[in-house]
Parts: structure tokens; C-alpha cells; sequence
């Protein structure tokens, strides 16, 4: 469903939010996933509470994946159906060992078919990062992509064109989360709760969001239908 609200355009997944949905969440690496939609998650996660959220981790290890499992329950709890792959491709290579990664984006599509997509930013200049992205767009051709930003020191975050406001109270459940579970990134200059609320209260002045805050995506394709088609709205 889409509605025109002031000069933007409101984009909902359908009539009924009590309808399931099939949420398809990709990151090469943990935390990029939490990173990069936490909030929108949460969001999506109370608004549909039948949905089931998929979360493919492409390069892990036994303590990064306990801090991802960690991240998940601290985000949802018990009482939201999500469902962890952790897989140990080796992390920065992935260009290298594209035929692997892709035999299993194979078999991903053969196992869910989701109605949205989050996975890394097409112009992101991390190597792993594009690799998922340009596999999940010539993998996934029916569903609806949204590519998240990560910030880091390669200063490639881009300008998203699709934004998802989100509540002063995901944002810091969002933020509590990232700074308690992901012990092993605390190091690193630009992991800090500064940096996390700044871009996301930037891409909420971008958007006139109502509570000032937002996440940002970069869209390259949606295709309106309407009842002549589909019989949805």
C-alpha cells in the first residue's frame, strides 16, 4: 500500500499488520545486520507480530556468533520468531570464494521466499559487503530489497532515498544493544553510541521524521501494483 503523506510517498506492506510476513536479513559479518536496521526491525517486528525474521550471518565465529544470538534476544526476546544462520566464509576473501557463497544463495532461494530483503549497500566499499549485495539482487527477484548503510572510516555511506522513522525508544534499545552485546567491535574508534545516534537522528532530519530519528536505505527498485494486477493493494 502506498499514500501520499505531505511531499513523500508512505510506503505499508499491506491492509492487516497482524499478516505474516517473511523477513530475509543478510550481513557478511555480525553486527552488520544490527548495525544497519536494528531499529527498523524492532519497528517492523510490532507492527507484524506473525513475522518471521530470517537472519543469514555470511562470516563468523563461535564468539562473534554468541554476541549476534545475544543482539537477536536482547532485540525480540522469546516472543518473536527469528531463526539465525551463521555461516564461516573467510571474512574479507569473499570475492575470492564468490562460487561458494553463491551455491548457498542457490539454496536460500529454494528455502524462503520473503517478502523484504535488508542486505548491504551496493556501493559499500568493504569487498565482503558488495559481494552479498550484488548476489541477494541476482538471487531475489520478487522481493522488495532495501540495501542498509554501516558507517566506517571508508566514508561510503552514501545519500538513501528510502527512510523508516523509528521512536526515541528503538533507537535506544537499538544503541543499548549494539554497546552491550558486541564486545569484541568496543575497540574500534568509530563503534560508540555518538556515532550510531548521530546517523540515525541525520537521516531523521532528512525525512522530517516525527520523533527526529530514522534509519536509511538506498531503494533501486519497487514496482507499484494495484488490485488491475495482483488483486492487492
Amino acid at each position: 500500500m502506498v499514500r501520499v503523506q505531505g511531499t513523500m510517498l508512505e510506503l505499508t506492506l499491506g491492509p492487516g499488520s497482524g499478516e505474516a510476513k517473511t523477513v530475509l536479513c543478510l550481513g557478511a559479518h555480525c553486527d552488520d545486520i544490527e548495525i544497519g536496521c536494528g531499529a527498523t526491525l524492532l519497528r517492523f517486528a510490532e507492527e507484524y507480530p506473525a513475522a518471521e525474521i530470517r537472519w543469514v550471518v555470511f562470516s563468523s565465529d563461535a564468539r562473534r556468533a554468541a554476541e549476534t544470538s545475544r543482539a537477536a534476544k536482547m532485540l525480540f526476546g522469546q516472543e518473536h520468531r527469528t531463526d539465525i544462520v551463521f555461516k564461516e566464509f573467510r571474512n574479507s576473501f569473499f570475492p575470492y570464494i564468490g562460487l561458494e557463497i553463491k551455491e548457498y544463495f542457490e539454496q536460500l532461494k529454494r528455502e524462503i521466499q520473503p517478502e523484504v530483503i535488508f542486505t548491504h549497500y551496493r556501493q559499500d566499499l568493504h569487498q565482503d559487503h558488495r559481494v552479498i549485495s550484488d548476489l541477494t539482487w541476482t538471487t531475489f527477484r520478487e522481493s522488495l530489497i532495501l540495501e542498509y548503510e554501516v558507517p566506517k572510516y571508508d566514508g561510503d555511506i552514501g545519500q538513501p532515498n528510502f527512510f523508516v522513522p523509528i521512536s526515541e525508544r528503538f533507537l535506544k534499545r537499538k544503541v543499548e544493544m549494539l554497546m552491550r552485546c558486541f564486545e569484541t567491535q568496543a575497540k574500534k574508534h568509530w563503534f560508540s553510541p555518538e556515532t550510531f545516534t548521530g546517523l540515525m537522528r541525520l537521516r531523521g532530519i532528512e525525512c522530517r521524521a516525527a520523533d527526529g530519528y530514522a534509519e536509511g536505505f538506498h531503494c533501486r527498485k519497487i514496482v507499484l501494483t494495484g488490485p488491475s494486477r495482483s488483486g492487492r493493494s
